[in-house]
């Protein structure tokens, strides 16, 4: 068996499992670059998104400025292709992070490049919630981050984490560009050992471990929706 992979995957094997081109190293980076940049820009993502429902003219405290603000933010940076992104905000990342190649480097048009984009679905997922429910705890005396709290994220959960698995899938698409700035990844597995070197085998596992993740991240993301479903 282990001869039969070495003569069906010799690049693979080439690649190694550790030092600075292993295949454990790419899949921790993957991991590092997702969790952490959907963390900060999850954050972000969430900040803006309820800031488009709360000022909205029908919101809780409709405000004009305030929902240009956050629109036009919002609109702005998903306007933004994402591998310029990468270029554009180098001397920003450089300035907060000391260094604008790398890993951990990434984070920051990571974050940025997904906020937008989880604005936008948080906003969509809120906008579904039962707007009675709504009226009726302003009815009751309920306070602005009572409502905030106990109503558009307790009864918009489940959408919400429905919504959370469609853009943590978007953000390990997106971890495969950071490549280009020397984040490593799967994706820079894929692309630089595989593609640009003829080396098939390397791109069809390097696919392959990027889909388990996905498949992973969809099925985590179904059954805690399914869990929070209060419909």
């Amino acid at each position: 068996m282990s001869q039969w992979f070495t003569n069906t995957f010799p690049n693979v094997v080439y690649q190694g499992w550790s030092g600075d081109t292993g295949w454990w190293t790419s899949i921790i980076q993957t991991l590092y670059m997702t969790f952490w940049s959907a963390i900060f820009g999850g954050i972000l993502g969430l900040i803006f998104g309820l800031g488009l429902i709360i000022t909205a003219p029908n919101g809780i405290a409709p405000n004009k400025v305030s929902f240009w603000i956050f629109d036009k933010v919002v609109s702005l940076f998903r306007a933004i292709p994402f591998i310029i992104l990468l270029a554009f905000i180098a001397p920003f990342t450089k300035l907060l992070i000391g260094t604008q190649i790398g890993t951990t480097a990434a984070l920051v048009p990571l974050s940025l490049g997904v906020f937008p984009f989880y604005a936008r679905q948080i906003q969509v997922a809120l906008s579904e919630v039962d707007s009675g429910i709504v009226e009726a705890a302003q009815s009751v005396g309920s306070s602005f981050w009572d409502i905030v709290f106990g109503v558009y994220l307790r009864e918009g959960l489940s959408e919400i984490i429905r919504v959370s698995t469609v853009t943590l899938i978007s953000l390990i698409g997106l971890t495969a560009m950071a490549g280009a700035i020397g984040a490593g990844g799967l994706g820079n597995m894929a692309i630089s050992y595989g593609y640009n070197r003829f080396a098939t085998d390397t791109t069809l596992v390097a696919t392959l471990l990027v889909l388990i993740l996905v498949l992973a991240v969809q099925v985590t993301g179904d059954f805690l929706a399914k869990k929070f479903n209060h419909k």
